[in-house]
């Protein structure tokens, strides 16, 4: 799908989100089986897609995974798969979803280039493919006002990514670097502190004061913007055309190999979002 295409598609998602219960973005725990409505029941009668009985689906409860929310709530899903049952599982991250989608335990994934690259490299190109792009921008800079009014300010403070190794991480620690600072990768140590934060705690410790900032996704960003946090930098303020893919959709290749019908309605049924 060309960037265009995306972009036009994550604003057409954020407003159709923007009237979704909160429950569909957050009341299941991350890494935890997510709740179905009608909607997303089997029709009775409905046929199997190759004699199926299920499709495993990952995604994140975050703005930029808005076409699986979407097509989770509205049942798209599920109408495209007929009577193969279509289940869901929520993620706070990346690198656990890779993961999942290595174990086996999900077939399809919502997920950030970055633990998408990682993940297809670490099984030597041999168990994970991406098939697909769901969405462009969406992550902010948010900081503490009283504590940083400038980009120099952030030295030295502590700023929160959702996980090691995720797309927000991986993107936090180049901005690091291209500022002339130094930060350790894997402890987060440096002329920054880089605290891992789960998104669904993040705006408890940026009132607890336990970090200063985030680099994170919507709709994690607003929620610390609510609790007094500004928006210091919009990532896409450091893209060509402020266009970055932010979600792909990936497939573990065995399943990919034995079922190439279900993963096309799952394709179909992103596309009608």
């Amino acid at each position: 799908m060309p960037a265009s295409s995306r972009s036009a598609a994550f604003r057409r998602t954020l407003a159709a989100i923007a009237t979704l219960p909160l429950l569909t973005l957050a009341a299941c725990g991350y890494g935890s089986e997510a709740p179905k409505d009608d909607a997303s029941q089997v029709a009775a009668g409905a046929e199997k897609i190759d004699g199926l009985d299920s499709v495993d689906i990952g995604y994140f409860g975050n703005l930029t995974h808005g076409t699986a929310l979407v097509g989770i709530r509205k049942g798209f899903f599920q109408k495209e798969l007929g009577g193969t049952e279509a289940k869901y599982t929520t993620f706070n991250a990346g690198p656990s979803e890779i993961e999942a989608l290595n174990g086996g335990s999900i077939d399809i994934g919502w997920i950030g280039p970055s633990p998408a690259i990682n993940g297809y490299t670490k099984s030597n190109g041999g168990n994970l493919r991406i098939i697909g792009g769901s969405a462009s921008g969406g992550v902010k800079l948010v900081v503490n006002p009283d504590k940083i009014k400038s980009i120099k300010d952030v030295k030295g403070k502590k700023i929160a990514t959702p996980q090691l190794g995720n797309t927000q991480d991986v993107a936090f620690l180049n901005w690091i670097a291209d500022q002339g600072w130094k930060v350790d990768a894997q402890s987060g140590k440096g002329d920054v502190s880089v605290i891992r934060t789960d998104n669904s705690v993040a705006p408890d410790a940026y009132k607890s004061g336990a970090i200063d900032g985030a680099w994170v996704p919507e709709p994690t960003a607003s929620k610390l913007v609510a609790e007094g946090a500004k928006v210091l930098l919009d990532e896409a303020d450091l893209w060509p055309d402020k266009k970055f893919v932010i979600t792909n959709i990936i497939v573990r290749q065995e399943f990919l190999k034995e079922h190439p019908d279900v993963v096309e309605a799952v394709l179909r049924a992103s596309v009608k979002t």
